[in-house]
């Protein structure tokens, strides 16, 4: 199987350009072959990334407030015509995505890290909250359930995937390994050396291939009516450097993209290269002990609304 991972800037806070950014790349994707695509974490419509530059912890804080109201407005609902367009053009193409976006909650005032799982022929599949945002994330982003873990049967390839520092929970990836993950896909906001080491340690763990990507961001890229933009530019002219990563169950490199380079990567995947190498080890199989560890999840979507009739 051809698989892509994503590399590029998103048009940040602007959900409709960035919309044809995530079709144009799609395009991309198919005309290369690939039948799986990966885009980088919170694409759409960007990373909150102001929270480790300003002082974003700050109560009250008028310009904070405002830059939150901004990427309220710009976070994205899986209700909407632009991501019913997305699943449509999916299911033109052929093409399994994955798609990190900012996802708007129900009661209209929180974003979750979304990862949306998109099948060509089944639509929407899952959407995986994540956890636990990251350090200061959690200034931005409310903290998921265990609905969206789950791995997906995609042309006979069993495909998972996780958002950014989700990777380096254990429980998290074994949750994804018994449920026979062969893909792992793994969404980051675009820094090298926080993806490397853990693909790689993730596709050596699992004995499964990797797929990570990651987005890249610079001054250019942040609209004049932000209301951090000064604050961030006196910081730091490049946000996000990229990262996206290809690798296989030896630990080895499939495809790597270039820092700051803004591209599709990819990379041809030997699946029986999976089973090869679950012949010494398979975490949650073979090498499992069940009857000493084991895990249980709660699927169960988080609602403050609890309806019942």
């Amino acid at each position: 199987m051809r698989v892509a991972a994503v590399q590029a800037a998103p048009a940040f806070l602007d959900t409709s350009a960035t919309q044809e950014i995530i079709l144009a790349s799609l395009d991309q994707a198919h005309q290369g072959g690939a039948r799986l695509c990966v885009f980088p974490e919170t694409f759409w419509p960007g990373y909150p990334f102001w929270v480790d530059l300003t002082a974003a912890s700050s109560f009250n804080d008028d310009l904070q407030k405002r830059a939150y109201a901004q990427y309220l407005a710009a976070a994205v609902s899986t209700e909407g015509e632009l991501f019913q367009g997305v699943i449509k053009r999916c299911a033109e193409l052929g093409v399994f995505a994955y798609l990190g976006f900012a996802e708007r909650s129900e009661s209209g005032g929180s974003v979750y890290c979304s990862l949306a799982a998109i099948d060509p022929e089944r639509g929407l599949v899952s959407v995986h909250r994540k956890l636990r945002p990251t350090y200061g994330e959690r200034l931005v982003w409310s903290p998921g359930d265990g609905e969206g873990l789950v791995v997906h049967d995609f042309g006979g390839v069993r495909v998972g995937g996780l958002n950014c520092w989700e990777n380096w929970m254990p429980l998290a990836r074994t949750a994804l390994y018994a449920q026979g993950e062969q893909i792992h896909v793994s969404t980051w906001p675009g820094a090298p050396h926080l993806t490397h080491d853990i693909s790689r340690f993730t596709a050596l763990e699992g004995r499964v291939f990797v797929v990570a990507a990651g987005a890249v961001l610079r001054d250019e890229h942040i609209p004049h009516d932000f209301a951090l933009r000064d604050e961030v530019l006196a910081v730091r002219q490049r946000f996000n450097s990229g990262g996206s990563i290809i690798v296989a169950p030896t630990g080895e490199v499939l495809a790597e993209a270039a820092p700051h380079e803004e591209t599709v990567l990819f990379a041809d995947l030997d699946l029986e290269m999976v089973a090869a190498e679950r012949h010494n080890f398979d975490p949650t199989g073979h090498y499992g002990r069940p009857d000493v560890l084991s895990l249980s999840i709660d699927r169960r979507r988080t609602r403050t609304l609890q309806e019942r009739s």
